[in-house]
């Protein structure tokens, strides 16, 4: 039987290495962002990152669990479909997995005592489906990097 995603990228080994390339990708994705929208992101990780530094890494390795809880069944039914990449796959699921994606960090925001925190993620949240969208193939990509 072949392993799962949690077990491939939380693997003690993977982990740490995978949350590094996450926040990479995350930080890669917002510095190529324009328009109003992508000036809101960005303002808005600079103010996270200015007030609490190292808490936007902190918060890719707490998410990380919860995020490839999500794409597991995605990865599942990938491997069953087959096709060209992951990125791909994710992509022609664009809502779908952005939707799944956002409900971990709705839930995190929802429970965050950290007004600061709460009021970033308040002005990105309305364009954070597309943003995602945006990211999906790098984040097949990366999962492929490890789970191929």
């Amino acid at each position: 039987m072949a392993a799962t995603l949690t077990e491939i990228l939380l693997a003690p080994e993977t982990q740490p290495q995978v949350v590094t390339d996450c926040y990479e990708l995350i930080d890669q994705q917002i510095s190529e962002m324009s328009g109003v929208s992508g000036t809101a992101v960005k303002l808005a990780f600079k103010a996270v990152n200015t007030f609490m530094p190292g808490h936007a890494y902190n918060m890719a390795a707490k998410l990380l669990p919860d995020f490839v809880g999500q794409l597991g069944p995605y990865w599942a039914d990938f491997n069953t479909a087959g096709g060209s990449g992951f990125g791909d796959y994710l992509a022609k699921h664009g809502d779908e997995v952005a939707g799944a994606l956002l409900s971990v960090t709705d839930a995190k925001a929802a429970s965050s005592d950290r007004p600061t925190v709460i009021k970033a993620y308040g002005t990105v949240r309305g364009g954070a489906a597309k943003h995602i969208r945006a990211a999906l193939p790098r984040v097949g990509d990366l999962v492929q990097k490890y789970a191929a």
